[in-house]
C-alpha cells in the first residue's frame, strides 16, 4: 500500500508549474503541491456518486482542485464551503471557482479539519475523500496521502456532528487499501456507524484497487 502511494506521490512531484487537466468532460487548474485529480480514477467515480443537495449546502473536507466543490456549485446546492488544510489547495480551489463561474457560491477556507468553521456553519452534506495510507507525511504534499495513527480520521468523525444540519448526510472516499476497520472502531467510538453507499473496483497495476463511499449515522 504505502509503495503505491509513493509512487502516485513521485508523479506529483513531477508537477512543478501550473498547468490544467481535463476531469469529467472540463478543464480545471492545477498548482504544483496540491493533489491531482487526473491521476486517480477514484475522483470521477466520488464526483458522481455524490448525492449534491439540490438548493442545499455543502461542505468538502480535504478540498485540493476544488473540483467536487465547484461541481457541487454547478449542480444546484445554494451554498458550497471548500476547506483544506494546505494554502496552496486553497488557492487552487478558489481558482477552479472562478474558471467555472461559481466563486460567489463556493466558500473556501484554509485550516486543519473543521478549525475554519465556526458553531453556525451546518451542511446537509459534509464529504472527505480521505488520506486513507497509514504513514508519516514528508510535507504537505504528502499529507493528501499519508495519515499517522488515523489521528485525521479521528478529527473528522470528531468534529462532524457540530456541522451537520439535522438529517444531514456524512460521506467519506475510501479504498480498499486503507484500514477500514480501523475507521469504523474510531467512527462507533465517536457515536457513528458505517454503511456502503457505493463502489467499485478498478484495474491498478497488476491488481485492482475498489474505491468505497462510506455513509456515516449516529449510532443508537
Amino acid at each position: 500500500m504505502q509503495e503505491a502511494a509513493h509512487a502516485l506521490v513521485a508523479r506529483h512531484r513531477e508537477i512543478t508549474t501550473p498547468r490544467t487537466f481535463r476531469l469529467l468532460g472540463m478543464e480545471w487548474d492545477l498548482l504544483p503541491g496540491v493533489y491531482a485529480p487526473h491521476l486517480s480514477q477514484s475522483s470521477a467515480l466520488y464526483a458522481e456518486w455524490l448525492p449534491y443537495p439540490l438548493y442545499g449546502s455543502f461542505c468538502e473536507v480535504g478540498s485540493g482542485t476544488g473540483y467536487v466543490s465547484v461541481l457541487a456549485a454547478l449542480r444546484g446546492c445554494a451554498s458550497v464551503t471548500a476547506l483544506d488544510v494546505s494554502g496552496a489547495a486553497a488557492e487552487n480551489t478558489r481558482l477552479n471557482a472562478g474558471r467555472h463561474g461559481v466563486a460567489s457560491v463556493v466558500r473556501v477556507a484554509c485550516g486543519d479539519m473543521f478549525d475554519p468553521l465556526t458553531c453556525d456553519d451546518k451542511f446537509d452534506v459534509i464529504y472527505w475523500n480521505s488520506n486513507f495510507v497509514e504513514g508519516e507525511p514528508a510535507d504537505a504534499l504528502e499529507r493528501a496521502f499519508f495519515d499517522p495513527g488515523y489521528v485525521t480520521h479521528a478529527a473528522f468523525f470528531r468534529g462532524a456532528a457540530a456541522h451537520l444540519e439535522a438529517g444531514g448526510r456524512l460521506l467519506l472516499g475510501f479504498t480498499d487499501l486503507g484500514d477500514e476497520r480501523r475507521v469504523h472502531a474510531l467512527a462507533a467510538e465517536h457515536g457513528w456507524r458505517a454503511a456502503l453507499l457505493r463502489a467499485a473496483k478498478c484495474a491498478a497495476g497488476n491488481g485492482h484497487i475498489e474505491y468505497r463511499l462510506l455513509e456515516f449515522t449516529r449510532a443508537g
